[in-house]
């Protein structure tokens, strides 16, 4: 718990060191760099994050038959962890007045439901319950399209990614 607060304390700072778009200032009057448009950070951050959480447990079935993909070393259940995690932070910096202002109170909805399936995708990894990360992984997914039903990404304004890191 202690280690989830920190790392979202940190955020601001963390930003900041990253160079960035615009100066925003946080609750307690310290400023710090926004690092990247909300479109950016989509597709910089939260997609591959997402990806690398839904890629840890898959069931495909091909012409070779089926396969099983799910974490087989204490590594593999880390990174799974950490994009858990990460989502659950993912969600929090979704909250900050530099991605949520402008946007309706349902946006601070599906951030605060992205923080609790973070949490969740990251207990089922600690558990090393492949089960887990795979149904969570489900709920994840519901809950992004159902933020992209509301916030459509292809509606993207003229600032969408284009591959190359922020100016």
């Amino acid at each position: 718990m202690v280690k989830r607060i920190l790392a979202a304390a940190c955020i601001p700072a963390l930003l900041a060191g990253c160079g960035g778009t615009a100066d925003q200032e946080d609750a307690a009057g310290e400023t710090y760099v926004q690092a990247h448009t909300i479109q950016q950070l989509m597709a910089n951050v939260v997609q591959p994050t997402a990806e690398n959480y839904w890629n840890s447990v898959q069931y495909i079935s091909d012409e070779d038959g089926n396969h099983e993909i799910e974490p087989e070393t204490d590594e593999d259940w880390q990174r799974t962890r950490a994009a858990g995690a990460t989502i659950a932070e993912l969600g929090n910096l979704l909250m900050t007045p530099a991605y949520s202002e402008g946007r309706g109170e349902d946006w601070t909805q599906f951030s605060q439901s992205l923080v609790e399936v973070g949490l969740r995708a990251e207990e089922a990894a600690v558990n090393k319950d492949v089960d887990a990360v795979f149904e969570v992984g489900g709920t994840v997914y519901s809950v992004c399209s159902a933020c992209h039903q509301v916030y459509p990404p292809e509606n993207m304004p003229e600032d969408a990614p284009t591959g190359e890191p922020p100016a």
